[in-house]
């Protein structure tokens, strides 16, 4: 069973919903290694100072931004953690959109947001909402030491969250020059255009993702299957399929949350909420556990005194 990226709360309104970030993507290329082609030994790559030519320890590595060429300001990890959000482990989502108005160029990196055990009816709850809404959740979320923006959208029976790039990330195509809109500017005539639009017609299909495949992985793999049959070597490079897990079913009051959250038009953070609730039991246990303790002691000297005492006198008679 593939392991989360992490697990934290899917956050919207006043409904906090535990989840565990799954990888939505499989990585299906044929890794190759290098080698030195007169004794077919591996090539390794090391990290080494640029100046002295010496191998440097991955403890003596520093990450610096270069200001100016030759010029660095070091940082410290503390450093990039504190720049992220304090949100950490949240998914939380600021506001709803319609599903088409987010750009194909906007899409990065997808993920699965399994819910956590006893977590499904909120999950399937905000699931089958956007279905019918036809909306996506725009959301932020830090995995690791940065914060990312990130669509939560329904896809069957799952609720995905698409990395979303920043629009600081992404080139506007006008940038280039494109033609202008007006066909007529470049002699588009009407003929051409039906005559375009019979082809793109005729064409037309249902998209099957499934009737699409790697073509050139598919060959290349053949040819290593050759070169390894020749050799008398056989190999199994299939991947291995996860299985999902098993959960139960939840009973938070969701009517009376999302009530709330409509009336006062705000939300409470998972995150903090969740930390105070755990900073109050973790006080409460601590009170608990010291009143416990200074009752046995107390129960401990009494009883240490009794057999003292009882002990004494036979100790004056044998005097």
């Amino acid at each position: 069973m593939a392991r989360p990226i992490w697990s934290g709360t899917l956050s919207f309104g006043l409904l906090n919903v535990p989840i565990r970030l799954m990888s939505g993507e499989r990585h299906n290329d044929l890794h190759f290694r290098l080698l030195d082609q007169r004794d077919n030994k591996p090539i390794r790559y090391e990290r080494v100072n640029a100046e002295s030519g010496e191998e440097v320890p991955w403890k003596e590595i520093v990450k610096a931004f270069e200001y100016r060429k030759g010029s660095y300001v070091v940082l410290e990890e503390s450093d990039i953690r504190g720049a992220a959000s304090e949100a950490h482990e949240v998914v939380e989502i600021d506001t709803f959109i319609d599903a088409g108005e987010i750009a194909p160029s906007y899409f990065e990196k997808p993920y699965v947001l399994m819910p956590a055990k006893k977590a499904e009816k909120g999950y399937v709850l905000l699931r089958e909402t956007l279905k019918k809404t036809n909306r996506v959740g725009i959301a932020r979320v830090v995995i690791r030491t940065r914060e990312y923006l990130a669509a939560v959208m329904a896809q069957d029976n799952a609720l995905v969250m698409n990395l979303l790039r920043y629009p600081a990330d992404i080139i506007d195509p006008e940038d280039y020059g494109l033609p202008g809109k007006d066909a007529k500017d470049y002699r588009i005539t009407p003929k051409e255009m039906e005559m375009a639009k019979s082809l793109i017609e005729s064409m037309a299909g249902k998209w099957k993702p499934s009737d699409y495949r790697d073509e050139f992985r598919e060959k290349l793999r053949k040819v290593i299957e050759k070169r390894l049959a020749k050799k008398g070597v056989t190999a199994d490079i299939e991947e291995e399929h996860e299985a999902p897990e098993d959960a139960t079913t939840n009973v938070v009051d969701f009517m009376a949350l999302l009530k709330k959250s409509i009336a006062g038009n705000k939300r409470t953070p998972a995150a903090k909420s969740g930390a105070k609730a755990t900073a109050k039991s973790t006080a409460k246990a601590a009170r608990s556990a010291g009143k416990k303790a200074a009752a046995k002691k107390s129960t401990g000297k009494k009883v240490a005194a009794k057999k003292t005492a009882k002990k004494a006198p036979a100790r004056r008679a044998r005097a």
